[in-house]
């Protein structure tokens, strides 16, 4: 790998605004506040807000609502299908 051309990678805190259930993982994406950290601890990492994590996701959280696809195909056909 070149030197001096890749981001820096280390531990950052992922924070979701929904829940406030906080993940630290590594990654090159950092805060674009400076002053952004969390203690985590004893130790401060920065920290980056993100609007919809797995703990707040419609789907995982098992809220998500499923379309009633009943009936589509026919009442397309009624509306477009081929007349007898």
């Amino acid at each position: 790998m070149k030197q001096g051309i890749h981001p820096p990678y280390g531990p950052v805190a992922f924070r979701d605004r929904a829940t406030g259930r906080v993940t630290l993982t590594r990654s090159t994406l950092v805060s674009r506040e400076i002053d952004r950290v969390i203690e985590i601890g004893g130790t401060t990492y920065p920290v980056v807000d993100v609007d919809i994590s797995s703990d707040s996701h419609p789907f995982w959280t098992g809220t998500a609502r499923t379309l009633d696809s009943e009936g589509r195909v026919e009442k397309f056909q009624r509306r477009y299908g081929r007349k007898a």
